[in-house]
């Protein structure tokens, strides 16, 4: 390119008009005459090179596997990474989910609107995981543009639990988990938003952890908004999610997310959590995470007795073990959803789909051609974009242009509140403990499911995980029982940057039973 071409007067006066401005046609003459300037600037940054992280090793674009190969629709694409020659993941094949980019390799988000796109940059958790000499074995299927937590909605079709295919894996990183659950790897990457590691770990029957925020860098994923992004790792068992977890943490200069947040003194290794059980440790049963009501307001069915029966069963063997248990109550967990969702919908309106999910106003590193692939396809294919999406996309904007921001500047506001409640529990109690969803898994929904059914499915699961998106405590899901021969998962929530003990807990229940009896 060489660089942004002069508006015409047709362009600036449409421009003028969106905003209200009463323009003579003089007028609009002379503010063409005042942006010659500043077109020139934008010819002069074309002619610079932009600074991009390097990528540190080869590859080939790898290939689409077949439905053969593929049986559960985990896997996006498929390819063969080699990182360093030694280091904690030598050994270890790892997925990626495919809204983390790895250069060379094709990436789609889970959506039309980015098909075709191939990225030039490594994530930097990618760059980590190669660089601790693990090696990338594919990208793993997601939920379209990430944004649910259903496990149907990605344009390549529903993501399916290998234990029972007629069931959705979850979302948004179905594919991940769906990956770990078959055997094809032992260790994958996803990201989490509103649960989006935690729902479909918990549905597949894997463990995944949503670590403190800031803790894991972001640079170089798709960004939904950029208070609530977090990633992390999802593995067959607590150990190798120490050891991913291990591997990937840490500051990242080029990630604002973590400044000023990420202390010096955060704990790098996550193994000593191994087999160091819980004698001792203090937990904390949710009141309000459990036998839950139903929310009409939001759709969010009501628990299912049986759910709440293999969270408590697991928590009764950690009691077993030298844990205290005792209930403990948040009420503010129940409006949790509400502030969620005044930040989760109009930010990622501003921030994903109209700012092409990079937005403005932080520093580090921008993704230019994940940008201009994003602004080219929403132009022109906005009517691709998923149910949810469209959603937020009208929503966001509703409340955008008539309340000004007003309500995701409140909701914002709030979070304080929300993390200062469960803060105050943490005085008491080492660990906070609920169903990660309070329900069980229901089949893949037809296709021509009514509108208000699909998007209900979509995201009918988070009653239990978008709060801690909202505060950045550490969460993780183990599996901790079947019911109707479908996965059970128990969440377990920690104090900021105290990660080491939320496995550690987590490594306990994994090792307290077989959850596939229980």
């Amino acid at each position: 390119m060489k660089g942004a071409t002069l508006p015409t007067l047709r362009q600036i006066r449409e421009l003028a008009d969106g905003f209200d401005l009463e323009l003579t046609d003089a007028d609009v003459e002379s503010y063409q005459k005042l942006m010659t300037g500043i077109m020139k600037s934008t010819a002069v940054l074309e002619e610079i090179p932009e600074f991009r992280p390097e990528v540190k090793y080869p590859r080939t674009p790898g290939y689409r596997p077949s439905a053969e190969e593929n049986p559960y629709n985990a896997w996006y694409y498929r390819c063969h990474i080699e990182g360093a020659p030694s280091g904690i993941l030598k050994g270890y094949d790892v997925g990626v989910k495919d809204a983390h980019c790895v250069a060379g390799v094709p990436m789609m988000n889970g959506s039309r609107v980015l098909e075709g796109y191939v990225p030039d940059v490594d994530a930097t958790i990618v760059t980590r995981i190669l660089d601790a000499g693990g090696t990338i074995v594919g990208k793993t299927n997601t939920e379209d543009c990430s944004f649910s937590g259903g496990g149907f909605t990605s344009a390549r079709g529903p993501i399916r639990i290998p234990r029972k295919p007629t069931h959705p894996a979850g979302g948004s990183t179905g594919g991940s988990a769906a990956a770990v659950a078959a055997g094809d790897v032992k260790m994958t990457t996803g990201g989490d938003q509103a649960g989006s590691i935690r729902l479909p770990a918990s549905r597949c029957g894997i463990v995944g952890h949503k670590p403190t925020f800031g803790l894991v860098p972001y640079t170089g994923s798709v960004m939904i908004d950029m208070t609530l992004d977090h990633v992390g790792p999802m593995c067959d068992t607590v150990e190798n999610t120490a050891r991913l977890l291990s591997a990937i943490a840490g500051p990242d200069p080029l990630d604002p997310r973590q400044r000023g947040v990420i202390p010096q003194d955060y704990v790098s290794d996550y193994m000593p959590a191994i087999g160091k059980g819980v004698k001792g440790l203090k937990i904390g049963v949710l009141k309000e995470g459990f036998n839950q009501k139903a929310w009409a307001d939001l759709g969010f069915p009501a628990s299912d007795p049986i759910v709440d029966q293999k969270c408590m069963a697991a928590l009764k063997e950690l009691e077993r073990f030298g844990a205290e248990v005792k209930e403990v109550s948040v009420p503010m967990h129940l409006v949790g959803p509400h502030i969620w969702n005044g930040i989760g919908i109009e930010g990622p309106a501003q921030f994903m789909i109209k700012g092409n999910s990079h937005g403005t106003n932080w520093s580090g590193f921008y993704n230019t051609s994940l940008l201009d692939a994003l602004g080219r396809n929403f132009d022109s294919r906005a009517r691709d974009l998923p149910v949810p999406a469209k959603l937020v996309l009208l929503a966001g904007a509703y409340l955008t242009k008539y309340y000004h921001g007003r309500y995701y500047a409140k909701a914002q506001n709030q979070r304080h509140l929300l993390t200062a409640a469960y803060d105050e529990v943490f005085k008491d109690v080492d660990i906070i403990a609920m169903p990660t969803i309070p329900f069980v898994t229901p089949p893949i929904p037809p296709d021509d499911v009514p509108l208000e059914e699909y998007m209900k499915l979509a995201l009918d699961m988070i009653a239990n995980t978008v709060q801690h998106c909202v505060t950045g405590h550490p969460a993780i899901t183990v599996p901790c029982g079947l019911a109707d021969d479908l996965p059970v998962g128990l969440m377990l929530v920690g104090r900021h940057w105290e990660d080491l003990t939320v496995l550690q807990a987590a490594d306990a229940v994994e090792k307290s039973a077989d959850w596939q009896a229980r």
